[in-house]
């Protein structure tokens, strides 16, 4: 589920990118999807 969150979420950033969206909103979503990746991973090493 996770997993399938960050794709979009990848998929929103490029398209703000490419779109040359403000800066701001790049920003954010680029954020969050750090914090998605950071959750994955915690997620990953619980399991582990």
């Amino acid at each position: 589920m996770l997993n399938e969150e960050i794709c979009k979420l990848r998929d929103k950033l490029n398209e703000s990118i490419e779109k040359k969206q403000n800066y701001d909103v790049i920003y954010a979503i680029s954020v969050e999807l750090d914090e998605l990746i950071a959750k994955f991973y915690k997620e990953k090493i619980k399991i582990l």
